[in-house]
């Protein structure tokens, strides 16, 4: 599969449903021109409490409500979501502190346009039960030197998709789950997340196999 370059701005969604940092960190990546050929066209929270929110409409960018506490499944959210993206033209979808699984048909119908970071270094510390500070505790607890971010396509199956970059941190005798996590956010994940997302718009991800081949300009 080959993301060719298109004549207009890739029409971009982002999902979240907390504090919105890693949106934040868009956000910024957007306004100072790193992320190129990209409409951030809406962001979409699961959450109507998320400062996310906030952070969108200082920017000026739409954002929608799909709560999950109203729907009775997975599927009916995750149909939900899709109707929306469908509704807005969106041409890429970018998970940033999104937590929940989406179902396998809307992943299916958004293949290798669908962007997630893992506060970790896949296939480490990844998958089902793998989110939030539960990451950084396992990596500590298993004692590893280096933890990172990486920044992929999703697939059907959690973590697993073709990796687009990764970013390593060194893990420090003195961390906790929440220095470590902290740490990995502003060296990793802001940075790589921005860079994926540029790169896609930029028309420089080509996957073959679950290999991610970065082209030159």
């Amino acid at each position: 599969m080959s993301n060719n370059a298109v004549s207009r701005d890739v029409k971009t969604a982002v999902l979240v449903s907390g504090g919105g940092t890693n949106l934040q960190a868009i956000l910024d990546a957007h306004i100072f021109g790193e992320i190129k050929n990209c409409e951030l066209a809406a962001v979409i929270s699961s959450n109507s409490d998320a400062y996310a929110l906030t952070r969108a409409a200082h920017a000026g960018i739409p954002s929608y409500v799909i709560d999950r506490k109203i729907f009775p499944n997975r599927a009916s959210f995750s149909e939900a979501i899709h109707r929306k993206l469908e509704d807005l033209d969106i041409d890429l979808v970018v998970l940033a502190g999104f937590m929940y699984v989406l179902d396998p048909p809307l992943v299916r119908a958004f293949r290798n346009r669908m962007i997630n970071v893992h506060p970790a270094l896949i296939p480490s510390f990844s998958g089902m039960g793998y989110y939030g500070l539960h990451v950084h505790e396992a990596a500590l607890n298993y004692g590893v030197k280096v933890s990172g971010a990486t920044a992929h396509f999703c697939t059907s199956e959690a973590d697993a998709g073709p990796i687009i970059l990764q970013k390593a941190v060194e893990i420090l005798e003195t961390d906790t789950p929440q220095t470590l996590q902290r740490r990995i956010m502003e060296q990793a994940e802001w940075k790589i997340l921005p860079e994926a997302i540029s790169l896609f718009c930029e028309g420089r991800l080509e996957v073959v196999d679950r290999r991610v081949i970065i082209k030159d300009l």
